[in-house]
């Protein structure tokens, strides 16, 4: 910019308007400061690898990490510890989401590819078997004290005009029922684990579906009118609060469970595909692909603070946390513009002050 003729100070304010203006949106989210929530402790790259990554798996006990990468079809495995990258499984197709049977030692694989859901032993990591399902099994919840895993299926990239949210045993592969949507794009869901109640988040259409999970019925359908495509959700079970991200534009809503009421809503990164409730710290992290981490306190139920964002690396967008361990991992997809390949990255995760 070129200031000829002007007084000094009306062109100094002038260029500090236009260098606001030009800043990318991250750059006002993001903290000046070393953040209070979270602290970067380790990255582990994967060079060579292209498309998206989509979610993470744990094995505590044995010290493994599983990420599915969907593009690339394979799951990868690290060193829950050290992050270090162990392994490449072949066998999947097109990977999403990864449960993890402990006394099985068994991994239960979410394959949208046309050889459906896989079962993996979580050793020699062969095939043993698969769970026919309505294709294009995605995204998971689990209900642990009834054992019944949530795997939402069909829909747009399987060329179908309708979805399913199927229920099943994750240890027999029994299929008890279905619920259908009159839609083709069906993300995220949050499972009451001390009640009957699914939320999931119907994109397309713009509204949180309220599922009996014993009656496999709609009961509530819960219009999202801050912003569109509702995406990831995460929850407060003790404090009935639901937490959904949504992508045009990002945005975090904070949602009474009981009611549908919209309690908050904050601005959030762009590109999520993952929100975390920690409820040690009474923190919701959002992954966003644009390259930051949304962090926002809860101060209690009706109250929510947002914190600045934590750098993270362009194409963060799924994460896992791990309380035990104090952690959380994200996924760096090399689809996002990440020539070099893709990785892992883990934060610490801090105390909040009370």
């Amino acid at each position: 910019m070129r200031c000829l003729r002007k007084p000094f100070l009306q062109c100094a304010l002038l260029s500090l308007v236009l260098e606001y203006v030009a800043a990318p949106p991250m750059a006002a989210a993001v903290a000046a400061e070393p953040s209070t929530a979270l602290r970067v402790a380790g990255r582990t790259e994967l060079p060579g690898y292209s498309g998206d990554f989509d979610h993470f798996g744990v094995d505590l006990s044995g010290n493994r990490l599983f990420l599915a990468a969907e593009d690339h079809g394979t799951l990868e495995v690290f060193d829950l510890n050290s992050g270090a990258h162990k392994q490449t499984v072949k066998g999947v197709e097109t990977p999403h989401s990864i449960v993890y049977i402990p006394d099985l030692n068994r991994l239960l694989v979410t394959d949208s590819g046309p050889g459906m859901t896989k079962v993996l032993d979580a050793t020699s990591f062969k095939v043993t078997g698969s769970i026919k399902l309505v294709p294009g099994a995605d995204s998971v919840g689990y209900d642990a004290p009834r054992n019944r895993l949530y795997v939402v299926t069909g829909g747009k990239d399987v060329d179908m005009k309708t979805s399913v949210v199927a229920e099943i045993d994750p240890r027999t592969g029994k299929h008890f029922g279905d619920v259908t949507f009159d839609a083709n794009h069906v993300e995220a869901m949050a499972v009451e684990q001390h009640g009957t109640h699914l939320y999931i988040n119907v994109t397309d259409k713009n509204y949180l579906a309220v599922v009996d999970k014993q009656k496999h019925a709609i009961i509530a359908r819960w219009p999202i009118k801050e912003a569109e495509q509702n995406a990831p959700v995460a929850f407060d079970e003790a404090n009935h609060r639901l937490f959904i991200v949504t992508r045009k534009p990002g945005k975090l809503v904070v949602l009474n469970a009981s009611t549908g009421e919209s309690i908050a809503s904050f601005k959030a990164p762009e590109r999520c595909d993952e929100v975390v409730f920690d409820a040690a710290n009474h923190r919701i992290y959002v992954a966003g692909g644009e390259g930051y981490i949304g962090v926002y306190q809860q101060v209690d139920a009706d109250h929510y603070q947002q914190l600045p964002g934590v750098p993270s690396a362009k194409g963060a967008k799924t994460a896992v946390l791990v309380p035990s361990m104090n952690r959380l991992y994200l996924a760096v997809s090399p689809g996002e513009g990440n020539s070099s390949g893709g990785g892992i990255m883990w934060f610490n995760v801090l105390p909040a002050a009370h």
